[in-house]
């Protein structure tokens, strides 16, 4: 196994987020040629999650609870 290390200084939080998103596409690209990649990054597998989304959300909020102001009006 080789390791390598990439320190990123100086990036918004949108340009991490597609930096990322890059990597992502080029380990997929890579897997067919037999080369199994893993990316360590906080909050990784929520920011490819959301990034590579069709349009739909993935995102799944709590339910409400049942209130008192719901029961009332429906």
């Amino acid at each position: 196994m080789k390791t390598v290390t990439i320190n990123v200084e100086g990036a918004s939080q949108s340009q991490w987020s597609t930096f990322l998103l890059e990597l992502n596409l080029m380990k997929k690209a890579w897997k067919r040629y037999g080369v199994n990649a893993t990316l360590k990054a906080p909050s990784i597998n929520k920011i490819i999650s959301l990034g590579t989304s069709n349009g739909e959300k993935s995102v799944h909020y709590k339910k409400n609870k049942n209130n008192h102001i719901k029961h009332i009006f429906g």
